[in-house]
């Protein structure tokens, strides 16, 4: 089994995560991909963090309706610091040694993998799926990276979690960077602040 396990803190998700799953799921074969919503990112300020269970309310609403997305609260169950070897782990264990599995992440996040907790070990573990951003070239990736890491062949998808946070914090529209489901959710419950 091919296995992609997209891993953050989805705060909120929004359409361009289900656009880079879709391109991982159909360009490298995936039999499914499991979404991870993070309970304390190490490297992200807790502040302006939605509380775990309207994060991982929302993952469900946006990935309902598609049988090889699912979600894990691998990581919220953790209630501490989220750190992707330690899941990592915990899938491998879980699937066996006959499934792959490949992470996916954005070039920018993938840039800081040495300061993650044991990179070097995790290199070893899995392949990294990589959305291409804006503004990051992916030579910019050390040598050993490079070596585990396949470049998701699309364009950079210009949507943030915190460019829409920002936007329902200034009351300005950010309907249509959402699926459907999750705008109702964040307008009904009023997540960042805003009824």
């Amino acid at each position: 089994m091919r296995l992609g396990i997209f891993g953050g803190t989805f705060n909120p998700i929004h359409l361009g995560h289900l656009i880079i799953a879709q391109e991982s799921l159909f360009q490298f074969a995936l039999d499914k991909i499991i979404f991870v919503p993070s309970a304390i990112p190490p490297h992200k300020s807790l502040e302006d963090i939605a509380p775990a269970r309207h994060r991982l309310q929302m993952v469900k609403l946006a990935i309902s309706g598609n049988a090889r997305f699912v979600v894990s609260d691998l990581e919220l169950k953790r209630n501490d610091k989220s750190y992707t070897i330690e899941t990592i782990k915990t899938f491998q264990k879980k699937y066996g040694p006959q499934t792959e599995l490949y992470f996916i992440i954005g070039l920018d996040a993938l840039l800081e993998i040495f300061t993650w907790k044991n990179a070097e070990q995790l290199l070893d573990l899995c392949w990294f799926l990589v959305a291409p951003r804006a503004g990051f070239a992916i030579n910019s990736l050390d040598t050993q990276v490079r070596k585990r890491v396949r470049l998701i062949a699309m364009d950079p998808v210009n949507i943030s979690a915190s460019e829409i946070r920002k936007r329902v914090k200034l009351e300005l529209p950010f309907r249509y960077f959402l699926p459907e489901k999750v705008y109702k959710y964040l307008i009904e419950s009023s997540v960042y602040g805003r009824k």
